[in-house]
């Protein structure tokens, strides 16, 4: 089926409107309108929703969450070629799609958003990790969003649900760990897009939880993580050694090996960690 809707298929949009994707944008256009309507359907049921998707190019994904009934969907486009695209599905949707042209990093997004809100995207690859973490950062937990649903590189995603152990295994599965539920539920090959990037993208759910998994004081738990995944090939006794003279005796409080390497923490070990040095 080369449509889901009554509107053309995206390879005449972009022919159209000559939306040749451009490299330094991090573009890679999704074109199977099947794929993003399945995209849209992880992001779990959008009817009573408002979505957020950054990037949407020529709209494919938009098409999607529009058919799968989100109540709205705010795009947040920052190449001004794919506007008028746009604008064409704002118009048979109406009501239902609003467009803003910006930079996702810079402009604030969420007051433009009624709860609740779920965040779906195939991110531009040069911003996709900074966005993510900003989401799972926010001043107050819960955020006002109730899921993410975000395509990356494949490595990213990986390293999103990452467990200890792993090759990918850092500060970024630790993060997205500690207030949510994380798990990949697509992959996709470089063929499925255009231009064709040189390498998988797969896509991430990542569902919020009302706190953390284990208590630990944000700031704490963040650099306790970074000095320990700054130099993860050495063990935490000398690369924790900053945290004072008794960074030994604290690890033991915390129920871990002085000897043991960041990689080999659990989330759980971590967290005990941040709470043994916040007490001072």
């Amino acid at each position: 089926m080369a449509t889901i809707d009554g509107l053309p298929p995206l390879r005449e949009v972009i022919r159209a409107h000559d939306l040749v994707a451009k490299k330094q944008l991090g573009q890679n256009f999704l074109l199977d309108l099947n794929l993003t309507a399945k995209i849209a359907r992880l992001a779990g049921d959008l009817s009573g929703c408002d979505v957020l998707e950054v990037g949407p190019g020529p709209g494919g994904l938009t098409r999607g969450l529009l058919v799968e009934g989100a109540r709205r969907v705010l795009a947040v486009e920052k190449d001004p070629r794919c506007l008028p695209a746009l604008a064409e599905i704002a118009a048979a949707y109406p009501g239902r799609l609003d467009v803003i042209n910006g930079d996702a990093l810079e402009v604030d997004v969420m007051a433009h958003l009624t709860p609740p809100i779920r965040i779906v995207a195939n991110l531009p690859y040069n911003v996709g990790t900074e966005l993510l973490i900003r989401w799972l950062t926010p001043k107050v937990w819960p955020p006002v969003w109730d899921s993410l649903t975000l395509m990356f590189q494949k490595e990213v995603a990986e390293r999103i649900v990452a467990k200890p152990r792993t090759d990918h295994y850092g500060r970024l599965a630790l993060l997205a760990q500690w207030r949510c539920d994380a798990r990949i539920v697509l992959h996709l090959p470089p063929e499925a897009f255009t231009p064709a990037p040189k390498v998988h993208s797969s896509v991430a759910h990542l569902t919020r939880l009302p706190g953390p998994r284990y208590p630990a004081d944000e700031a704490v738990l963040n650099r306790v993580t970074a000095m320990a995944f700054n130099q993860r090939r050495k063990m935490l006794r000398s690369s924790l050694k900053g945290l004072g003279p008794d960074v030994e005796a604290r690890l033991e409080a915390a129920g871990i090996a002085p000897t043991a390497r960041a990689e080999e923490i659990s989330l759980e070990g971590f967290c005990a960690l941040a709470r043994e040095v916040a007490r001072g």
